[in-house]
């Protein structure tokens, strides 16, 4: 049975699907929700108000200026004048070319009526003047980042976009460097570089801007480089701090105020001793996804991606600080707690994903929670204050795994999913980019539920002995993946927290690799690999308007209000990342192994969709 329809109905699915891959995962190869419930917490009857804190998620004042919205992650918007009754008439209104036809991942940014767009490399920066029809440009912004930093980009040339924020536009170059500026000219405020494209070291990640600081992570971990987390002075980018994920207590910034919920992650230099000898300096563990700041309890969080290599039997150990999720102070970078969703990741699943900070009843009383759906399959929804797993449930079908031990907080391993040298372990659930990778979820204050764009993946994966050189890949594994349970490859999960079950699903026949955003008139804007930008009504999953675009939709949506009082929505179109490399290549669509094995499911997107980069934005006629 499928992992997480046991308990609910689904939504009429709202894609035709064509082609059925025959080496899709059967439904008994994963097991089901009953199976894992008995290492999970009772569901909790206490069903209440959920919403953020008004200080992480203050009153909307129709603006876009950060790609979470607000610093509890919602991606929410206040604004309703796009209806379920108005929105079939939504239509585009302007469009504007980015001139760059790779993975566009951004979210556009609107700030006192100017949307700034950054695309991916070269990383050129637009300002577009919304008080003038068609949106003029008001200036470009060309940062000329180091061409060799293509050839060391794991998985395209992305970028997450940008923030804006005391008069300044700040965003990250692919090839290490931190730049802010000014809104009004576009000129260079400072320019910092973090990065070394010579290690194989790149930066794709959005910056996270709060109380004047910038927050900024490096890619690389399938090149062997070190995983760090970096604060700058955002008058000046100055670096402040800096915070490895692997090594020593003193580079981690572990001291006394570190007190972690479970005791495997207590101990001395757990950083160095959970690895074999000096593995822990080429070991990943990247923040190239979500960096969270708690304007209410003053704490930064974000997830820690792999270790390297992905064959797991040349690292044996928990492999700390990867794969989990780190709370530390944001003045000083002083670890506070950890958690770790995968010790030992033997799948590549990254801890990177967004965390969507939540007060929410759980077991009669209130918490303060981080709520994070994991590459691993489950969704946590966890103690923000010291970091204890409350629940963890399966949002796709997952095999990998038999649940989370909550009086542990350990992931229970299934011994018959684990990787080895030399043999082809079949119909891994999930897949190595995760039942959903970076693409960020969203939250309603109205319904209560988050809703998860996510993949429906399963793979095959034989270890292989690979050495490091610097600078170059650093995988040390053979990966094909597959359509999961059902043949299509992408979902759209409504999920409830508090019921720790989905309200509806929409299957995708591509992974939904765009963002979700949603409004308070419950609607859920998201776009799909095939170019179709979609609204779905937000508590049922109805199909209620789509738009066919020039390529496939990887980005962020917003929402925000014009010049002219109106509500509008704008996303991104330009297949590419990791799941559109076929099409953004160059890559052979005959080589299943190719970018990292995400070929092997995507060969057919290129009969849908091709390459592209354009800015689309949308309104009701008025």
């Amino acid at each position: 049975m499928r992992l997480i329809l046991t308990t609910v109905l689904l939504a009429v699915p709202l894609v035709t699907l064509g082609q059925t891959f025959p080496s899709a995962v059967p439904e008994n190869e994963v097991f089901t929700r009953e199976q894992i419930g008995h290492a999970l917490a009772a569901p909790t009857p206490d069903v209440g108000q959920t919403k953020p804190s008004s200080e992480n998620a203050p009153e909307d004042d129709g603006q876009w200026s950060m790609p979470a919205k607000n610093h509890a992650a919602t991606r929410f918007s206040a604004l309703n004048e796009i209806t379920s009754a108005n929105v079939r008439t939504l239509a585009p209104v302007f469009s504007f070319s980015l001139a760059v036809n790779k993975g566009q991942e951004a979210a556009p940014i609107v700030v006192d009526n100017t949307m700034y767009v950054v695309t991916a490399y070269p990383n050129l920066v637009y300002a577009l003047d919304l008080t003038k029809p068609g949106a003029p440009l008001k200036w470009r912004f060309a940062p000329s980042p180091i061409p060799a930093s293509q050839g060391v980009a794991c998985c395209d040339v992305v970028n997450r976009g940008g923030t804006v924020s005391n008069g300044k536009y700040i965003f990250n170059t692919l090839d290490g460097q931190t730049i802010a500026l000014d809104v009004n000219t576009g000129q260079p405020v400072w320019r910092t570089r973090l990065g070394n494209i010579n290690i194989g070291e790149t930066i794709t990640m959005a910056p996270l801007v709060a109380d004047g600081r910038v927050y900024v992570g490096n890619s690389g971990g399938e090149l062997g480089v070190r995983g760090w987390i970096a604060a700058l002075e955002e008058k000046t980018g100055k670096l402040l701090w800096k915070a490895f994920n692997t090594g020593p207590d003193q580079d981690v910034l572990i001291g006394a105020d570190f007190k972690p919920a479970y005791a495997s992650d207590r101990g001395k230099d757990l950083g160095v001793s959970s690895w074999p000898p000096d593995a822990w300096r080429i070991g990943g563990g990247n923040v190239w996804g979500w960096i969270t700041y708690d304007a209410e309890l003053k704490a930064l969080y974000y997830g820690s991606g792999n270790p390297g290599p992905w064959n797991a039997e040349q690292r044996p150990g928990d492999n700390k600080w990867t794969t989990g999720i780190f709370a530390r102070d944001p003045a000083s970078g002083a670890a506070r707690w950890y958690y770790q969703m995968s010790p030992h990741d033997q799948h590549d699943y990254d801890g990177v994903n967004e965390q969507i900070l939540l007060d929410m009843p759980f077991a009669g009383q209130m918490r303060k929670v981080l709520v994070h759906p994991d590459r691993n399959g489950y969704i946590y929804v966890i103690d923000r204050t010291n970091g204890t797993v409350l629940s963890a449930d399966p949002y796709g079908p997952v095999n990998s795994s038999k649940g989370v031990d909550l009086k542990t907080g350990r992931l229970i391993v299934n011994p018959e999913k684990s990787t080895k040298v030399g043999t082809t372990v079949r119909n891994i659930c999930p897949t190595a980019s995760g039942s959903k990778d970076w693409q960020p979820s969203s939250f309603s204050p109205q319904t209560g539920l988050i809703y998860i764009p996510h993949e429906n993946m399963c793979m095959d994966w034989m270890n292989m002995q690979v050495s490091y050189i610097v600078g170059t890949p650093y995988v040390g594994a053979n990966v094909h993946m597959k359509p999961g349970p059902g043949g299509h490859r992408g979902e759209v999960t409504a999920w409830n927290p508090v019921t720790r079950q989905p309200a509806w699903v929409v299957k995708e026949k591509f992974p939904v690799w765009s963002g979700t955003m949603v409004t308070a008139s419950d609607l859920v804007f998201y776009g799909t690999m095939d170019g179709w930008f979609k609204a779905v009504n937000a508590r049922t999953g109805e199909l209620l308007w789509q738009h066919k675009v020039d390529s496939g939709i990887v980005s962020q949506p917003v929402s925000y209000r014009g010049p002219d009082g109106h509500q509008y929505i704008a996303v991104l179109s330009g297949v590419g990342g990791w799941s559109g490399a076929v099409v953004s290549g160059p890559v052979d669509p005959r080589d299943g192994s190719a970018a990292l094995g995400m070929v092997n499911v995507m060969s057919d997107l290129p009969k849908y969709t091709t390459a592209g980069g354009t800015l689309y934005v949308f309104a009701i006629p008025h």
